[in-house]
């Protein structure tokens, strides 16, 4: 049955979700990820409301190339916590997904523990948008699950490439899983990525592959030396874990709650909170833009002309984007 516009009670939906009732949760993600304006009207002043509930939760951000061991990790390491008594949010953020469509079903079935766990809750990223879009809903739908009570958020990005930045740049702390055997795969890391990087961890360290686990983590050790830390207050460690076998995620979750007692002396850890809320709007501010651009009847006619002169050469970018602006009434 379709969410009706008509036959939702905002008051009575916010007291649902901040008893932390699971329907209630669901419901309110999937008004913010609808595209219908009556929709997003309710959602804009559903997260107004509950915006005092939020902020609460520890956001960490993981990441990894195709086959390291994310979903078995975060599985396990979930798992962990509800075990001691965290509630866990699990949120993809997916920009291939706008190709290949998202899969509830996936996400569940590679975290199968958690998916069956009572103070769990998987969702994965909006199947369709542009990565900005992706982003925008899954910051929402990060904000709901605090208002629902849940104290840990996880994001996995399941894609690859701007993805990576995007998720750290809406998390606290930012973990990159790597695959033993550094080698080859040390050539190929992205310098980016071990810029944004609060902590390395080498998976698959068990059996056969602890060995190698243990080589690459001096290796990429190596790499970090060469590296200004991002901050004073913390230099990434880089440990060996395994997700399968549950070894090391202690010592994982321990260092995340380290940095996450310096920063939060220093000042560091609001500050960048504030510093993403601030970087947030404008990254929606610039999204609306664009789509009134392409929406607004006086500028989407001349903006497909533009775009053909463009292409074909006639006219240069930047008097194409002249007058554009000129037609939005902004000045050079």
């Amino acid at each position: 049955m379709t969410t009706r516009a008509k036959a939702i009670d905002p008051e009575t939906l916010a007291a649902d979700l901040k008893a932390g009732k699971r329907a209630a949760l669901a419901r309110a993600i999937t008004l913010v990820e609808s595209r219908k304006p009556e929709h997003r009207k309710i959602a804009k002043a559903l997260i107004q409301d509950l915006l005092p509930m939020t902020g609460k939760a520890l956001r960490l951000g993981i990441t990894g190339v195709p086959g390291v061991g994310k979903s078995t990790t975060i599985d396990t390491l979930g798992s962990n916590l509800t075990a001691a008594g965290h509630k866990v949010a699990v949120l993809a953020v997916d920009p291939s997904s706008t190709r290949t469509g998202g899969s509830i079903l996936g996400d569940k079935t590679r975290m199968a523990r958690l998916a069956i766990d009572p103070s769990a809750y998987i969702r994965p990223s909006p199947s369709a948008g542009t990565l900005g879009g992706v982003a925008a809903k899954t910051r929402e739908t990060m904000l709901l699950c605090e208002a629902a009570g849940f104290d840990v958020i996880l994001v996995e990005t399941v894609g690859i490439g701007q993805s990576e930045t995007t998720v750290a740049d809406m998390v606290d702390f930012f973990l990159v899983l790597m695959l033993p055997g550094a080698g080859d795969e040390l050539q190929g890391i992205k310098k980016g990525v071990l810029e944004i990087a609060d902590m390395i961890a080498v998976n698959k360290a068990d059996g056969d592959g602890a060995a190698r686990a243990r080589t690459a983590a001096s290796d990429y050790r190596a790499a970090l030396h060469i590296l200004a830390p991002k901050s004073p207050d913390w230099t990434p460690p880089v440990i060996t874990v395994s997700g399968l076998a549950n070894d090391g995620l202690d010592t994982l979750w321990e260092q995340v709650l380290l940095y996450r007692t310096r920063t939060e002396a220093s000042g560091a850890w609001q500050e960048k909170r504030s510093r993403q809320q601030v970087a947030w709007m404008w990254d929606m501010l610039q999204q609306r833009m664009t789509e009134a651009l392409k929406t607004n009847k006086g500028t989407a006619e001349r903006l497909k002309s533009l775009e053909e002169s463009v292409r074909n050469g006639t006219t240069s970018v930047s008097l194409a984007v002249d007058e554009l602006a000129g037609l939005m009434g902004l000045g050079e």
